[in-house]
């Protein structure tokens, strides 16, 4: 392993040492400057440094490398060293097969003087091809590399379709050049390996460079990737994070990452982001909230992190790491059965919190429907008016059922809080308990909520009771969609999602209402 001198940074014009690096990854946005860095790595590593990169591995449109102990000078020193290798090879990949089979040859040149002349068993040693033929049978079960006439060939277990190198994948073909290219390294190299996810299935990709590693304990491997999955599977891993580059000091600002009690994937991930980030509800595939807030506001970088209680941590720990970034950051969880002061204390931590209970009922909301209503050619006061009428109903039928929820919501976080407390003994604990039931009153506040709720239904309050109702069949028991002429309330969902992938006065429209639901915008203007 190699001490490194990192490159000058803001503030420290000398750079920063970073002794006993294994395994290091420059992570970055893009334009920050993460190839000027690594190229600057490359050149404070003379006589160490080894480049790898598998899009350029296989083709010959190329300028060579003239870094003393790269493949293309290897290559031109063996050909000057053994008559016998051929010299028509043009690119990395070729370079490499050729050397390959030219160290075999050597070695059965070798093997053959021992055998001749001294006496008892002669110890064979495994060569580089030896080596990558494991490698990549371990890394592909079931397929083999074949000796054929000085030519690398492959086929499967049953020896059928027998293929050469030219004609493997681009995924085989990157596997195959960084096995045999690391086993040519110097000793004790900094190998460079340029996007070393490119062309490789994530099915292999972990697997892949443990091994690899594995083949070169003494190098230090350095990758310039902007795979956040990969830079986590590194053990011994060391992430410097390039933000920018003032090309007339030729100073970078740069960090060496130490990401605190947030999840390295996060922090990772939205590191190469130059867009605030929003943290919310929800996964990154099948949820509402990442296909709705995606739409809604492109101006931030969205990460799902799935429940809320990991939005709001997150958002905290975020936001006091701040001194290690340059990024605003906010969290968006549902209202769901929050008090007011539930409210209004995660408003006050970035945390943005609708004015409706979930966030299906962001597409129940007045100018929405009034929005898609004139889209679709309908009345939009008689389709409001029609929905609005099924979704009380909805509400009358149930708003005993949703204030015991209310209460219970509550009472469950006032117990946490009262439980907290110190007691000097057992029985100063029971007696605290058999108190609780006065201190928290869930008769009383159960008659309140009912009692408001009530006459939300006789004011016919319907934005109070998108506020308060968590029932998700109401998307699909209020109508809407059959009064909007949509096949089903997924079919709805995907109509106002269309029109937000726009950027039109309907679009603008939708997106107003939404942010003004969140507290960040005026009143929009009701639709006629």
């Amino acid at each position: 392993m190699t001490d490194f001198l990192l490159p000058p940074k803001k503030g420290e014009p000398h750079g920063i040492a970073l002794p006993d690096a294994r395994q290091i990854t420059i992570v970055g946005a893009n334009g920050a400057g993460k190839t000027r860095f690594m190229k600057e790595l490359i050149k404070r590593c003379p006589g160490k440094a080894y480049c790898l990169s598998a899009l350029s591995a296989s083709f010959p449109e190329r300028n060579p490398s003239t870094l003393p102990g790269s493949i293309d000078m290897l290559y031109s020193e063996a050909i000057k060293a053994q008559p016998y290798l051929r010299s028509d090879a043009v690119s990395e990949l070729h370079k490499l097969a050729y050397m390959l089979y030219a160290d075999e040859f050597r070695s059965l040149l070798s093997l053959k003087n021992d055998t001749a002349f001294r006496k008892g068993k002669v110890a064979f040693k495994p060569t580089r091809l030896d080596k990558v033929r494991e490698l990549w049978e371990k890394i592909f079960p079931g397929n083999q590399i074949l000796n054929d006439t000085g030519k690398l060939m492959f086929a499967t277990d049953s020896g059928d379709n027998i293929i050469p190198a030219d004609t493997l994948s681009q995924g085989e073909k990157a596997v195959l050049y960084y096995i045999a290219a690391v086993l040519y390294a110097m000793p004790d190299a900094v190998i460079f390996i340029d996007s070393p996810s490119l062309f490789l299935h994530p099915s292999i990709l972990n697997n892949l460079w443990n091994s690899i590693e594995e083949l070169r304990p003494d190098c230090t491997f350095v990758y310039n990737t902007v795979d956040v999955e990969f830079v986590n599977s590194r053990t011994e891993n060391v992430t410097l994070w390039v933000k920018s580059y003032d090309a007339g000091s030729r100073i970078w600002d740069y960090e060496v990452f130490d990401s605190g009690h947030l999840s390295d994937d996060i922090f990772i991930e939205l590191m190469g982001s130059r867009k605030p980030v929003l943290f919310i509800e929800g996964d990154a595939k099948h949820s509402i909230d990442i296909r709705l807030y995606t739409l809604v506001f492109p101006e931030y970088t969205i990460r799902p992190l799935g429940s809320c209680d990991k939005v709001i941590e997150s958002t905290r720990t975020f936001n006091f790491l701040r001194p290690m970034h340059h990024l605003d950051s906010h969290g968006i969880v549902d209202r769901d059965r929050r008090t007011q002061m539930e409210v209004d204390y995660l408003r006050r931590k970035e945390i943005y919190v609708p004015e409706v209970a979930e966030v299906e009922n962001i597409f129940m909301m007045e100018n929405i429907i009034k929005v898609m209503a004139r889209r679709r050619g309908k009345n939009p006061e008689r389709v409001f008016r029609k929905v609005s009428h099924a979704v009380m109903k909805l509400f009358r039928k149930s708003y005993e059922a949703q204030a015991l929820q209310h209460v219970r919501h509550k009472i469950k976080r006032d117990v946490e809080c009262h439980i907290d407390g110190r007691f000097t003994c057992i029985s100063a604990m029971e007696i605290h308990l058999r108190n609780l039931v006065n201190k928290l009153r869930p008769r009383e506040q159960y008659d309140e909520l009912r009692n408001e709720f009530r006459q939300m239904i006789d004011r016919d309050d319907y934005a109070g009771v998108l506020r308060v109702f968590n029932y998700k069949p109401m998307l699909s028991e209020s109508g809407i969609a059959q009064q909007l002429g949509f096949k089903d309330k997924d079919a709805y969902i995907a109509g106002v999602l269309g029109v937000l992938k726009g950027n039109g006065k309907d679009a603008r429209a939708l997106r107003h209402a939404i942010k003004y639901c969140f507290g960040m915008t005026p009143a929009p203007e009701t639709p006629d």
